[in-house]
């Protein structure tokens, strides 16, 4: 496994998903993953594309999607990686910065090449064995451009637009990106105009980069470096519990790396599988009883117990009490504070 299995999901995307009448509850069932999702925002590679399989099963219309996200997406809600390009002296700056900061919201990568009169920027799919969304990268395409338009004040055009999947209706995508529209191509990518690339942004604000590009930059390095082991079981733990129980040689191999490897590592770092395993349920547990909207029986499922009796019995061992009275005095005291 490498750092691309632990995706954040972008800050404002549910917001954006409701500015079009979708709510977020609707596509993490429609995703079939536990609704901590929402808040959490951290999920796998694989419930990244089911999020987005999701919002494109039910929205219907992949031409109008595309367009329809990007363009609502109210420019408040941008967070401070997307606001740093926004805020960026000129498009050129801003689309270094957008290909920068991506590496904080994986797995899909932004690659630009300037040449001759044309800059093109592909969407490249990292290391995942899986196909890339095609919502997500027609969204991802526009938006680029989106963000061109909204700094600079002016309707640029793209010169080509390359998608390596097909699509029944085109119209709507050429009327927006104002030029061809190409399917079938060996990668999705957005070709610019090179000249459009030193327009200045209207949207300039120095104060402010100097403020949030020392933050971003922080937190970019944060996220390269490494992270326990404890702490990767036990997310892959969290992550993946819904319904069944995970066995060490599935999380082994989820991280590419044998089963006797990672009981090493674990011991190393004076923890074991199931103490994990524990950990995870035990939290996990509190996390869904805190919400009264969950029943009990709903509960025990989404942290791996096929039935209630079993879940009441480990509850009582880590609580010292049932998992009704302990959501009946969190909710007493919360109601209090």
């Amino acid at each position: 496994m490498t750092s691309h299995n632990r995706i954040r999901i972008p800050d404002g995307f549910w917001a954006g998903l409701y500015q079009l009448g979708i709510t977020a509850q609707d596509v993490v069932r429609k995703a079939k993953m536990p609704l901590t999702v929402i808040t959490e925002s951290v999920v796998t590679t694989e419930q990244y594309i089911a999020i987005w399989q999701a919002y494109s099963d039910i929205i219907g219309d992949m031409e109008d999607a595309i367009i329809k996200l990007p363009t609502t997406f109210e420019t408040a809600q941008y967070p401070p990686s997307v606001l740093a390009a926004y805020h960026a002296r000129d498009y050129r700056d801003a689309l270094k910065r957008m290909a920068r900061y991506k590496e904080m919201c994986p797995p899909e990568n932004i690659r630009i090449v300037e040449e001759g009169e044309s800059c093109t920027i592909e969407v490249e799919w990292l290391d995942t064995g899986l196909p890339g969304p095609p919502l997500l990268v027609g969204t991802t395409l526009a938006f680029l451009l989106e963000l061109g338009r909204r700094g600079t004040g002016l309707p640029i055009q793209a010169s080509l637009v390359e998608f390596n999947h097909t699509m029944n209706q085109v119209q709507g995508l050429e009327d927006y990106f104002g030029c061809p529209i190409q399917f079938g191509a060996k990668c999705n990518r957005l070709t610019l105009h090179r000249g459009d690339l030193d327009r200045p942004f209207a949207s300039y604000n120095a104060e402010l980069l100097d403020i949030l590009t020392p933050v971003l930059h922080q937190t970019l390095e944060e996220q390269r470096g490494s992270h326990s082991i404890t702490e990767i079981v036990k997310w892959i733990l969290k992550r993946s519990l819904t319904g069944e129980r995970l066995e060490i040689q599935d999380v082994a191999s989820e991280l590419g790396m044998s089963e006797r490897t990672l009981q090493r590592r674990l011991t190393d770092e004076q923890t074991t599988f199931k103490q994990l395993m524990r950990e995870a349920r035990h939290e996990l547990a509190k996390e869904y009883l805190a919400n009264p909207n969950l029943d009990i029986k709903e509960v025990a499922f989404l942290v791996g117990y096929k039935d209630q009796s079993s879940f009441y019995r480990a509850f009582r061992c880590w609580e010292g009490n049932t998992p009704l009275n302990w959501r009946t005095e969190y909710v007493s005291i919360n109601s209090i504070n």
